[in-house]
């Protein structure tokens, strides 16, 4: 329905759902056309493509990471980041906050989605387990990226126990 002024055809909520399947098309044609070139890489050759999404993941989150409102920036504990990644990042990202923050309080943290977006889809069966992690790369990249453009040097690492949950555990790099 045509509305006035604006000439929308989606209302906010519409704009939302059809972001969210953009995106999650656009992420799908990325990891299909890095393993499309070679559809059964050996070790090496799925690493090479593992980076490339992540350092893509990286880039867009720094590119987040650098449209932050600036009282965003002055965060002043390492836990107050990581809150704010699980409840506002992730919410602009999927539209949903991230389940679980657990922290070692030694530079350790575990983001657990039960629910992952990006993994909703192939869910079906325990087949698609194995290609789980080609799909978690771009978003590691994703979370190093903006902690890195809020002062956070970080290693991001995913893994998935049973589809579509998925924890990401964020190592901070002290220098």
């Amino acid at each position: 329905m045509r509305t006035r002024g604006g000439g929308r055809l989606l209302g906010r909520e519409g704009r939302r759902m059809a972001d969210a399947a953009l995106f999650e098309f656009l992420h799908t044609e990325m990891v299909a056309e890095l393993w499309a070139q070679d559809p059964d890489p050996g070790p090496g050759g799925q690493k090479m493509s593992l980076s490339v999404l992540e350092g893509m993941g990286f880039r867009v989150g720094q590119a987040l990471g650098e449209r932050l409102p600036r009282e965003t920036l002055a965060f002043r504990e390492e836990l107050d980041v990581l809150k704010f990644l699980c409840k506002d990042v992730w919410a602009a990202v999927f539209q949903k906050q991230m389940d679980s923050l657990r922290t070692n309080h030694q530079g350790t943290y575990v983001l657990q989605d039960h629910s992952f977006p990006l993994l909703i889809r192939m869910a079906s069966g325990l087949q698609y387990l194995e290609e789980a992690p080609k799909f978690l790369a771009f978003t590691c990249g994703l979370l190093r990226g903006t902690l890195s453009t809020l002062g956070i040097k970080s290693l991001v690492t995913a893994s998935v126990a049973a589809l579509p949950a998925c924890k990401f555990q964020v190592v901070i790099q002290r220098s």
